[in-house]
């Protein structure tokens, strides 16, 4: 996914705003639906996320809880 990110973004010529641009693009639905869905622990984004814009794989389980700060 890194891969396909960084030549989408040297197609684009654009520095790091690009490569955030391009990822921003291909996550936003999911960027939304996520906060939602308690039981995703995992989120696997690969090639095909970023070229296809297919869905990321959300990997369910039960959530870690977070240690005290």
């Amino acid at each position: 996914a890194l891969e396909a990110v960084a030549e989408i973004a040297l197609r684009r010529k654009t520095g790091a705003r690009g490569l955030r641009a391009v990822l921003e693009g291909a996550l936003l639905e999911t960027m939304f639906r996520l906060p939602s869905m308690s039981d995703v622990v995992e989120v696997i984004v690969d090639r095909h996320v970023i070229e296809d814009h297919t869905e990321p794989r959300f990997v369910r389980g039960t959530p870690r809880r977070r240690m005290a700060e």
